[in-house]
This record gives C-alpha cells, sequence and structure tokens, in this order.
C-alpha cells in the first residue's frame, strides 16, 4: 500500500515531522543544533505547504 493516492496524507506527515523538529529546536540549549532543527523544519514545511495548490495548477499538464 503505498501514499500515492493520498497527496494530502503524505503533505500532513511532512507538516507533523516539520512540527516535531521546530519544538526540538525550541528545546535544545546549542544555537547551532536549534538552527540546523529550525531550517530543517522550513525546508519540510514549505512543500506541503505548496503541494495542493501545486496539484491544482498541474492537472492536465502533467497526467500521471
Amino acid at each position: 500500500m503505498s501514499v500515492t493516492g493520498e497527496p494530502g496524507s503524505k503533505a500532513r506527515q511532512m507538516r507533523a515531522r516539520a512540527e516535531e523538529m521546530k519544538d526540538l529546536a525550541e528545546r535544545t540549549s546549542d544555537p547551532d543544533e536549534r538552527k540546523r532543527l529550525t531550517d530543517q523544519a522550513r525546508r519540510l514545511r514549505e512543500p506541503s505547504e505548496k503541494e495542493p495548490g501545486q496539484d491544482m495548477g498541474g492537472q492536465g499538464m502533467n497526467p500521471r
């Protein structure tokens, strides 16, 4: 079973993981680790926020 039929599910998983990273960043005392975790959370969150708009705009242009 794959998640490909449920693009919203993958986006939710990425947002949840990004939230975990953000929480870890807030709890760590090491500034370098905090920056790394915050950056990683942002990178995970950005594509999941763009995904719904791209899927709608890409219909018909890139059939699967």
